[in-house]
């Protein structure tokens, strides 16, 4: 058995398992005050635009009636979507580590295997129960699980099967806010109408190059301007409303339907959606905050302002009439258009805000993003990124620099590629539609396979809400040839490249698990003719009698042998044997699973010999903040073969790597002391002898493609293997390495 860890005794018990962050009190309230300026600002800011997507400036004046309706419509949508759907529902659904988003809703119905912490430090014992094998047994779940890995990924493949749109949705959505808050200085100063592109980007520049200050830091600066910002919503709104109170008869839902029955103009639902852009952000960002804090943010203060803005602009626009149409945001604030001093004073104090408020609208979809692509990173479904961690309370505020700039270099490219506003708009809205209607689908599943509720219910949610979401999703494919091309073609580079990785990475993990062996099925140890039999045998084949439990096997210089490879049936065994040589290594193993990793039995097949003293190293990154470097190491003693030792390198989510050998040498020194306290000494002399100098043996491999027979096609079939898993992503694997930043310091 191996011996017990050697660490010293914790203050505060270490947590082994990520978990969903806890707040109550003063510190919930200003939680859900920071989420104001990372969350809703995408939201917020969609009255600035939303009424001149559902009538053009360009188009009639719209009755009445027309408008009653539109604002019904965009009341009952933000009630039934973020409110309902978001708010009350898809938040009880994030991971138990607090993650939200489609990829949590994966991971919740194919949940990663759990890491075996201290199984990392298991190189014997019985190793049936090694291999990798699927934990799900249903048969329909197994067979959909590409298929809904594809319907989760950031993508919109094939119009009707696929869908969802992270990347292009975080990049749409600063571009089309952002220029429509700009858009507002060509109300007070019509001259300057050609500058907004440039102004636009130079503001979106400026906040990516902040994004490294992390999600607590932007949101303490951000959060103030928010809030500022709802307030002027609905203090503007409740002014707005006083000049037609008739406005009310909104909340009637029939106003809505009565809309489309009348003009019998199913496009405009593709202006009303625009209203709950970002809402996909309120569950995305759930590991950046915690449910209770998004709740009491968005039903106590952020839904009432946007409901009285578009009371408000409703109003004015009944009112106002043409007056009003160009522009309905700007046109809109209290007061004659270039009328007395209070309205410029006013006008440059919305104005402002406005950008402020467009400018960090693009944060919640930047935030998101982060999110899904540390999950999907996490899933393997993707090049494992740098991933920068922000926050020392909450694991989920991070920082991705190359998803950052990736994002910057689109987002410009996006605003100086398109000279129309409502060409863009058409993009984000498609985009925004997909995501909905994905989120609906793998709620649906999630009910059903992961909290087993009655298919009743999942099914009525389904109906329901697939209901809403599909007639958004069917006026939005419509815009496909005026600008939503966009997020179809870059949803579909990026599907692509997350399913090949996925399936690439798959191949290798699945070698790596087939070829970790037990220690004691590859080396033998040569046992005395005097003790158990003349010939040589495998120490695992000792009978129990002959080895207690609690026994070790101790030779003054024990010999051990591996047996090589047979080239052909008929071919001899031939034993090769082990010459132990005066050295230290370190083997590092990838993921802390049992065995040995296969690294090792290749460097023993090429060079047979046993360094005196052999660590196995296993690193796992615990959900807490920093671990003292005194407290970091956990080191048992492998009975099957002397000097040999299994370690786990245990650091917090913002430490960097910086194992230390020597901690290691002073445990197993210790555990020497321990089977040994009066016989020891010259055998720890030996050890730290041994130990002043180590060789690092870091996996690496060169993925080679397996080659198939059988059938002609298989030619082509190979070549195809050849060049994906060999040029493609034997290249990329060795760019983008798992042990990134383990030997090399982080700059390097």
């Amino acid at each position: 058995m191996p011996s017990p860890p050697c660490t010293a005794e914790l203050a505060v018990p270490q947590r082994k398992r990520r978990v969903a962050y806890e707040t109550h009190g003063l510190a919930l309230v200003f939680l859900s005050f920071q989420t104001l300026g990372i969350i809703y600002s995408d939201i917020g800011t969609s009255p600035l635009y939303v009424l001149n997507g559902i009538w053009p400036a360009s188009g009639s004046v719209p009755s009445k009636e027309d408008v009653i309706g539109g604002i019904s419509a965009i009341v009952w949508s933000l009630t039934l979507l973020p409110l309902v759907k978001y708010a009350f529902i898809a938040l009880r659904f994030g991971t138990t580590e607090g993650e939200g988003g489609t990829f949590a809703l994966y991971q919740g119905i194919y949940p990663p295997e759990d890491k075996d912490i201290d199984g990392g430090r298991i190189l014997t014992g019985d190793s049936s129960h090694w291999k990798a094998t699927t934990i799900h047994s249903d048969t329909l779940k197994r067979k959909l699980r590409w298929g809904i890995l594809i319907w989760a990924t950031p993508s919109v493949v094939l119009i009707c099967l696929l869908y969802r749109l992270t990347m292009a949705d975080g990049t749409l959505t600063p571009a089309v806010s952002v220029t429509s808050a700009v858009g507002g200085i060509a109300v007070a100063k019509p001259s300057v109408s050609n500058d907004i592109t440039p102004i636009s980007i130079i503001i979106l520049v400026v906040l990516f190059l902040v994004q490294r200050f992390g999600t607590s830091k932007l949101s303490f600066m951000f959060s103030p301007i928010a809030f500022i910002w709802f307030l002027l919503l609905a203090s503007t709104g409740i002014y707005n409303i006083t000049t037609y109170p008739g406005i009310f008869r909104a909340f009637d839902p029939s106003r809505a339907v009565m809309l489309f029955v009348r003009t019998k103009d199913y496009d405009k639902l593709a202006g009303i959606l625009l209203c709950v852009t970002g809402c996909e952000a309120v569950f995305a960002n759930l590991g950046h905050f915690n449910r209770a804090s998004i709740q009491l943010s968005f039903i106590g203060f952020v839904y009432p302002s946007l409901v009285l803005a578009y009371l408000g602009q409703g109003a004015r626009l009944i009112v106002d009439g043409d007056a009003a149409l160009s522009n309905i945001f700007y046109q809109t604030i209290p007061g004659k258009h270039n009328g007395p001093l209070w309205w410029h004073v006013c006008f440059r104090i919305v104005f402002v805000f406005a950008i402020l408020a467009t400018v960090i609208a693009s944060q919640a979809l930047i935030s998101a993003t982060f999110s899904l692509f540390q999950q999907v990173i996490n899933l393997k479904s993707f090049l494992p990124l740098k991933i920068c961690h922000t926050s020392d309370n909450m694991e989920g505020q991070i920082y991705i620099p190359a998803v950052n700039w990736t994002l910057m270099i689109i987002t410009v490219i996006l605003i100086a590629s398109f000279s129309n506003l409502t060409n863009l708009t058409n993009a984000y809205g498609f985009a925004v539609a997909t995501v909905m209607l994905s989120t609906t689908g793998l709620l649906t599943l999630h009910m059903l396979w992961v909290k087993h509720w009655p298919a009743v219910v999942a099914i009525g949610f389904f109906l329901i809400w697939g209901f809403f979401d599909g007639l958004f999703w069917g006026a939005s494919i419509r815009k496909i040839p005026h600008g939503a091309w966009v997020p179809l073609m870059m949803g579909t580079i990026l599907a692509s490249v997350m399913l090949f990785w996925t399936w690439a990475k798959g191949l290798e993990d699945e070698f790596d698990g087939a070829n970790r062996q037990n220690l004691k099925h590859f080396i033998y140890q040569q046992v005395p003719s005097t003790s158990l039999g003349p010939d040589a045998i495998r120490l695992g084949d000792v009978p129990e009698a002959a080895v207690s439990e609690d026994e070790t096997v101790e030779e003054s210089d024990p010999e051990y042998y591996y047996l090589e490879e047979k080239h052909s049936v008929d071919a001899p065994q031939v034993k090769r044997i082990l010459t132990r040589i005066p050295t230290c290594a370190v083997f590092h193993k990838v993921t802390p699973a049992r065995g040995i990793p296969h690294t090792f039995v290749g460097f023993i097949r090429q060079w047979p010999a046993l360094p005196r003293i052999v660590v196995f190293l296993s690193v796992y990154t615990l959900p807490i903040a920093r671990v003292p470097q005194s407290e970091r190491y956990i080191v048992d003693k492998t009975r099957a073969v002397e000097g040999f030792y299994s370690a786990t390198y245990e650091v917090g989510f913002r430490d960097d790597f910086d194992f230390r050998l020597e901690e290691v040498v002073d445990r197993i020194c210790a555990i020497v002391q321990q089977s040994d306290p009066t016989g020891c000494g010259k055998k720890i002399d030996e050890i730290r002898r041994v130990c002043r100098t180590a060789t690092h043996i870091v996996p690496h491999y060169t993925v080679i493609s397996k080659r198939k027979s059988g059938g002609r096609l298989a030619p082509v079939v190979n070549t195809i293997r050849t060049f994906f898993i060999e040029s493609i992503y034997g290249r990329l694997a060795a760019m983008f390495p798992q042990i990134k930043g383990w030997l090399l310091p982080p700059d390097e």
